[in-house]
């Protein structure tokens, strides 16, 4: 059971809007072969939310019916467990869509996923991988035991494939999450440190490094509130805060859809049951002949960590 988390909606965040939706960010399901520490969907083997077959036809309708998407971004949990994942993938890239899997690396070793990482070759689907670290032990302290090798194995699958290598054009990403409740360091840097080590020790690359803060919601919240951080880490982010990054934040262009075909500003939103600035409608489905542009987005005290220092996104640093 985790702790109650305090109420995050008061907040004097600026307010901001919705610009051109370009990215569809569609979470398949809580099912997770893994449990880590900062995760803020609360992910784990345990759940058993996961959309299913008609909740995905409906997304894809939404996409086919709206021209100014560009990009298809799957999450999860694990979202190569959703049973449909393989079929939504393959019906977005036949409809020229640009397709994102936010992939955990373990995934590639699970038995029933060991032709995975060749499907996604294949389909020139693009790879943004967790690895928080580097270091065994910070990987193992935040992801649990075993997790590093079983992401450097997942990461030589993908390199032999040719993800990372500039002219294959399959781009492998990674992503550096902070140990605790601090704010990353700068992108650039640490991008030059992940690619020097893991060349040298492991003979691994990859194309960028993206640095995201640890959002103080599900399980990374609850885990502040019992080691009494919370609200000095909200203070933190806040004391950080740069109005430089308020243009180019995630939800000015991406809407994030649950399991259930629900639909919210981002997914730390939906993670927080706080929908879109809609009286209706709430659900995919009823979306195709609205118009998201200029629609307030909702706000809250978790905005400032896509804000504070370098900004953070599904894409890493905004500046």
């Amino acid at each position: 059971m985790l702790p109650t988390l305090p109420l995050l909606q008061k907040t004097d965040f600026p307010a901001i809007k919705r610009s051109t939706l370009e990215t569809l960010q569609i979470n398949l399901g809580y099912m997770c072969n893994q449990q880590c520490i900062h995760c803020h969907v609360n992910a784990g083997p345990n759940r058993t939310e996961i959309m299913g077959r008609d909740t995905c036809e409906q997304v894809l309708s939404f996409l086919r019916a709206t021209p100014s998407i560009e990009t298809l971004d799957f999450t999860g949990g694990a979202p190569e467990l959703n049973p449909y994942f393989r079929y939504m993938v393959k019906a977005a890239r036949q409809a020229g869509v640009h397709v994102i899997d936010r992939c955990n690396l373990t995934i590639l070793s699970v038995p029933e996923q060991t032709d995975l990482a060749k499907f996604l070759a294949e389909q020139e689907v693009e790879i943004i991988a967790s690895l928080p670290c580097y270091l065994k032990e910070n990987v193992e302290r935040q992801r649990g035991k075993g997790v590093f090798q079983e992401s450097l194995a997942g990461l030589r699958q993908l390199n032999a494939l040719g993800y990372g290598q500039i002219e294959s054009g399959l781009r492998l990403n990674l992503v550096f999450n902070p140990q605790g409740p601090n704010l990353p360091a700068p992108q650039a840097a640490l991008e030059a440190d992940y690619k020097k080590f893991l060349r040298e020790k492991y003979g691994i690359v990859f194309n960028q490094l993206y640095t995201l803060c640890n959002m103080p919601i599900q399980r990374f919240g609850s885990f502040l509130i019992t080691k009494g951080q919370f609200n000095s880490y909200m203070q933190l982010l806040r004391d950080a805060h740069s109005d430089d990054n308020l243009e180019t934040v995630m939800c000015r262009n991406l809407i994030s859809v649950d399991w259930q075909g629900y639909v919210y500003d981002c997914d730390f939103n939906q993670m927080l049951g706080l929908p879109l600035l809609l009286e209706t409608p709430q659900h995919i489905s009823e979306l195709f002949d609205v118009n998201l542009e200029g629609n307030p987005i909702v706000v809250a005290g978790h905005c400032y960590g896509c804000t504070a220092g370098q900004g953070s996104s599904c894409g890493g640093a905004l500046f």
